[in-house]
C-alpha cells in the first residue's frame, strides 16, 4: 500500500510539471507528452472514471495548469459552489470522436454547474445512461429534472479560467456555450469581465451546448504536418 501511494504521489508531481507540446489547430493538430486532469479536488470531480481509464481526458501541460489553478480560486471566489469537467483529449491528441475539435490539447469541455430545488449547488448527473451527459437537454427554464441551469457559477468559472491563462502568460482562444443562454451569463455580476475579456461563439454548433460550454485555450503551437500525425 505504502509503495503505490509513494507511486501516485510521484506520477503526479511528474504529471504536474511535464512540459507539452502542441501542433497545429484544435480541429487539425496533434499533441505530445499530453498530461491527465486530476480525478477530484476539493470543488471538482471528473465526469466519469470509465472515460479517464480510457484516456480522454488529456490536455496540453499549460492547459492543466490553469484549470487546476482556477478551480483553486474558486475555492474562495465562489466555497459552496461544485465543478465538473468532462471530455478533453488523448494524451498524443489527434482525432477524438465524436467531437470535430479536441485534437492538439487546447479544448476542453465542462459540464454546466446545476443547482438543485434546494438551492444547493451540485453535480450534474454524468453517465452512460446519458451518455455521461452529453445527452441531457435543459428546457426553455433552464431546468432538468429538478436541478437549473447556475449562471452565478458558470460566470465565475470562466473568469477564473480567464486570469488563470493570463497568470500562465497565454489566452482563452473562445468559449462555445449555447447563444440563446448567453443573455442569461451576462445578466450576472460577472457580465462586464466576461464581455470584456472573453470571446463567446455567436453562431449556432452543431450540437446544443447547453449542458455543456466548451473552451478553447491560446496556447503557442508549433507547425503541423499531417505526415507526423497521429
Amino acid at each position: 500500500m505504502k509503495v503505490t501511494v509513494i507511486f501516485l504521489l510521484f506520477l503526479i508531481s511528474f504529471q504536474a510539471n511535464s512540459q507539452s507540446t502542441c501542433y497545429g489547430t484544435t480541429s487539425k493538430g496533434r499533441l505530445e507528452s499530453g498530461v491527465e486532469l486530476p480525478p477530484k479536488g476539493k470543488n471538482f470531480v471528473a465526469y466519469s472514471e470509465v472515460a479517464r481509464t480510457l484516456g480522454r481526458t488529456y490536455v496540453h501541460s499549460i492547459v492543466r495548469k490553469i484549470i487546476v489553478d482556477a478551480y483553486q480560486s474558486l475555492e474562495k471566489e465562489q466555497p459552496n459552489k461544485v465543478y465538473k469537467y468532462a471530455e478533453t483529449g488523448f494524451r498524443q491528441g489527434g482525432q477524438f470522436k465524436p467531437h470535430k475539435t479536441h485534437r492538439n490539447g487546447l479544448s476542453v469541455d465542462f459540464i454546466t454547474p446545476v443547482i438543485d430545488e434546494d438551492g444547493n449547488s451540485v453535480h450534474l448527473p454524468t453517465s452512460p445512461v446519458n451518455r455521461f451527459g452529453y445527452d441531457i437537454e435543459f428546457n426553455e427554464n433552464d431546468r432538468f429534472e429538478g436541478l437549473v441551469i447556475d449562471y452565478e457559477a458558470l460566470g465565475a468559472h470562466i473568469v477564473e479560467l480567464h486570469k488563470s491563462s493570463t497568470k500562465f502568460e497565454v489566452d482563452i482562444w473562445r468559449v462555445i456555450f449555447d447563444p440563446k443562454l448567453q443573455p442569461k451569463l451576462f445578466n450576472t455580476r460577472y457580465a462586464s469581465y466576461l464581455k470584456k475579456h472573453v470571446q463567446f461563439s455567436t453562431k449556432r454548433s452543431w450540437v446544443r451546448h447547453d449542458e455543456h460550454y466548451h473552451v478553447d485555450f491560446k496556447v503557442p503551437c508549433k507547425k503541423f504536418h499531417a505526415r507526423s500525425s497521429m
